[in-house]
């Protein structure tokens, strides 16, 4: 197995993500099998817990997990699926040491970070790289070198470093080249970093440098000799149109290479074109959608990471641009007449969401799409909500609601379901990662898919209640998915398109791969 580390330093917020993703990308391309592992020194042991707003969206794994939304850039550069083991967090970390040392494992020792929590770290990144089969694993560090938090992490790969065969692992550290008013690239901050790094023992095999312009050979000369690495491991990693740009550059700054030559990774003779492919189609785009989003977290588009990716990968297979508008849905309840704007758009969509704020703005905006024939596409909350918007103003259902929302309600058309009713653990009641459904035949959603069963990710606590839906079907909205007694999938043949699933088809959608729904409702846009 081949590893390489990836740290950062100077700041967050650098993009070791997407180089990580990216120098992942490029290794798939020649033919190796790639895994990533991403460790976040916080101390949740998931992310599921993190407002949007803080941390960006939740991305939900096929397993279940709720992991950073770095996980969702490997997944979608990489294609292909992780797990929740595939995210170290210190809270997993020391719940899994504390609960050996309550077991007596240690035989009685003083429980330490060296070497109880460091060989816990270093088991699990083994244990998790083996069980993948691949032949390179990428370990990104969270944080920054320095950071308290991260401390025992970087001891943990210093010391796989010596254990490790020679050849065998790398490390890769991401820093910031500054420009000064003049315009003059500035190492300074790169150095400090490294020395910092050294200072715990671990000295950068590769230095990828975040910056604005493409490095001078000058500042790459100054960096080779104050950082000690040879000048070919001196990365411009400069700005780029779009991030799917960055492993095409990488590839071009001699990146993936360097790295299959010092890890001793021979060429296996094949060579994958179609990342190349996919941004040259990317780069040829015709026409123009505008798509109005609805949302609760608008002000961080972090928080809908996932749906701006997918809205991408359809509008690239579609050959078209797209402009997104994010609206925050608050605006439609303070002053319901600025719902008239939404008819500036060719599609609406309503993403999820936790909790009553902004909802009744979001049912104004689906009530305005379905009346106006505007292309829909809701997702988990926003099917909800369109369930409940069709029961009030077309079912008959005055005062439908979720019971999340109004526990009194008459009509609790969304609402937890009697098996979960008495569970305790929250967690524990949500309906977390890959579930199945069956489409009804001739349905919008068969011929979406292209089948009679799906299989997508879900993140959520409420259901369409079963007592209230012969009423809506009846009344013209049909429930095309099913998984057993829990509806998946709301659509509306009425209308031109109208589509809103339980699930999360965000996060299985891929570079030239988008999700069935994202690519129909960019389809029916431009229609």
């Amino acid at each position: 197995m081949k590893y390489i580390i990836v740290t950062g330093g100077v700041m967050s917020g650098l993009g070791k993500g997407i180089t990580t993703a990216s120098i992942g990308r490029n290794l798939k391309n020649k033919g190796y099998k790639v895994t990533a592992i991403k460790i976040d020194p916080y101390i949740n042991i998931d992310a599921g817990t993190m407002s949007p707003f803080q941390h960006g969206e939740v991305y939900v794994l096929k397993d279940g997990g709720e992991v950073d939304l770095d996980l969702g850039n490997y997944e979608r550069f990489l294609d292909t699926e992780l797990t929740r083991s595939h995210n170290l967090t210190t809270g997993k970390i020391y719940e899994a040491v504390i609960s050996k040392e309550r077991r007596g494992e240690y035989l009685g020792k003083t429980v330490q970070i060296i070497p109880h929590i460091t060989n816990e770290i270093k088991e699990r990144i083994r244990r998790v790289a083996a069980k993948s089969g691949a032949d390179v694993c990428l370990i990104e560090v969270g944080g920054t070198v320095g950071d308290i938090e991260s401390m025992p992490f970087l001891e943990a790969v210093r010391q796989m470093y010596r254990e490790e065969p020679k050849g065998d692992l790398a490390f890769v550290h991401v820093t910031l080249v500054p420009m000064d008013a003049q315009g003059d690239q500035k190492t300074k901050p790169t150095q400090h970093s490294v020395k910092e790094l050294r200072e715990l023992g671990l000295k950068p095999n590769i230095i990828v440098t975040r910056c604005k312009e493409p490095l001078l050979k000058s500042t790459i000369s100054k960096i080779s000799l104050f950082c000690d690495v040879s000048e070919e491991a001196v990365i411009s990693a400069h700005d780029a149109g779009d991030i799917y740009e960055v492993p095409l550059m990488l590839e071009k700054e001699g990146l993936t290479d360097y790295l299959m030559q010092m890890l001793d990774l021979s060429s296996s003779g094949t060579c994958d074109d179609s990342w190349t492919r996919m941004v040259d189609k990317m780069h040829n785009l015709t026409g123009n959608v505008r798509i109005g989003i609805v949302g609760k977290y608008t002000h961080l588009e972090d928080s809908y990471l996932s749906i701006s990716a997918s809205i991408k990968h359809a509008a690239i297979e579609c050959g078209v641009n797209y402009e997104v508008c994010w609206i925050d849905a608050e605006a439609f309840e303070d002053d319901p007449e600025t719902v008239y704007c939404l008819s500036e758009y060719d599609g609406i969509l309503v993403p999820g969401g936790f909790g009553e704020r902004g909802t009744e703005g979001k049912i104004k905006a689906i009530q305005f799409a379905r009346e106006n024939d505007i292309p829909y596409l809701g997702l988990c909350l926003g099917m909800q909500l369109s369930v409940i918007e069709f029961a009030r103003n077309v079912a008959g259902l005055e005062n439908a609601n979720s019971s999340e929302f109004d526990e009194n309600t008459p009509f609790p058309v969304i609402d937890i379901l009697p098996e979960q009713e008495n569970v305790v653990d929250m967690g524990a009641t949500m309906r977390l990662g890959d579930y199945d459904a069956e489409l009804k035949s001739g349905s919008l959603a068969e011929r979406i898919y292209g089948q009679s069963s799906i299989v997508e990710r879900h993140r959520h606590r409420y259901e369409v209640n079963p007592n209230y839906i012969e009423k809506i079907e009846a009344s013209g909205m049909i429930f095309s998915g099913k998984n057993r007694n829990r509806m998946e999938i709301a659509e509306i043949p009425g209308n031109k398109f109208f589509f809103a699933s339980q699930f999360h088809p965000e996060f299985k959608s891929r570079p030239g791969k988008p999700s069935p729904p994202f690519k129909a409702f960019i389809q029916s846009m431009l229609e």
